[in-house]
């Protein structure tokens, strides 16, 4: 099946909506390998992944997470660096910019594909919270949902080939088979696509932390090789996100996030 769909929603707690997205993620899992979502579907999948990470809001669409060194823009939280900032996390915001020029959408003419974050930390992020400059790059964001999520979409869809050849060939059919146990149930499918917009393919050589990731990849590695695998997914999830906190540098003070982070992945399994 097509792996088209890319919904952030929390499913932690039953609501009709998150029965909604469950039941739209079955249907999705049976689409042909050429059929793509249409403007309806993308509009679902925006608005799901919009809530999960800054909570359905307008504001929520440009943030400066304390602690970090770079802005989260749109629906995904896209990471947008300043000049001559750079991190171990892949800048992605350069990359959306690009595929929304390239589909029609009305960009700023201040917005490039290269230009770098003009805040250069929080604390002058928040002061031109209001600007026009601001409002312009929120006024995109929200007007660009469907294209966001079809973004999203194909990040989903690149996934398993860049991850197959990160491994060893004797690994290969372990990650495949494990891939593909998953993307078999809808619920299976919301693990993946949720968890690579959440924490990456886990190819970046620089997203590591004294050499272990802790992206999609390493979580398909370490699954349980049998039992119901949402379940397998979701505790392998917790044990690579632990252990990511274990090699994090101690200045980044990654602690903080592990609850939360591991109720994410704990919903998997529900």
């Amino acid at each position: 099946p097509a792996l088209l769909l890319c919904l952030g929603a929390d499913v932690g707690k039953f609501t009709p909506m998150n029965f909604f997205a469950a039941s739209f993620l079955a249907a999705l899992t049976t689409l042909s390998a050429s059929a793509a979502p249409s403007s309806e579907e993308l509009e679902t999948m925006g608005r799901r992944v919009w809530q999960n990470e800054c909570a359905g809001t307008r504001d929520g669409l440009t943030s400066w997470n304390a602690g970090e060194n770079f802005a989260s823009l749109g629906i995904g939280h896209f990471i947008w660096y300043h000049a001559g900032a750079r991190g171990p996390f892949e800048e992605s915001f350069p990359k959306l910019l690009k595929f929304l020029i390239e589909n029609g959408a009305h960009v700023p003419g201040w917005l490039t594909t290269q230009t770098d974050c003009p805040w250069t930390s929080r604390a002058d992020f928040q002061r031109d919270f209001k600007s026009d400059r601001m409002n312009g790059l929120r006024d995109l964001l929200a007007s660009t949902l469907r294209l966001q999520s079809r973004f999203l979409a194909q990040r989903m869809e690149n996934a398993l080939p860049k991850m197959l050849a990160q491994v060893p060939s004797a690994r290969r059919e372990l990650l495949k088979n494990n891939f593909q146990r998953l993307a078999a149930t809808g619920a299976g499918t919301f693990a993946l696509v949720d968890y690579v917009n959440f924490k990456g393919e886990g190819t970046n050589p620089s997203e590591r932390y004294q050499g272990e990731g802790w992206g999609l990849l390493q979580v398909l590695l370490a699954m349980a090789p049998d039992g119901k695998s949402t379940r397998a997914f979701a505790q392998a999830a917790s044990q690579v996100l632990e252990r990511r906190v274990r090699n994090a540098p101690p200045q980044r003070a990654e602690a903080r996030w592990l609850p939360g982070w591991k109720a994410r992945v704990a919903a998997y399994a529900n």
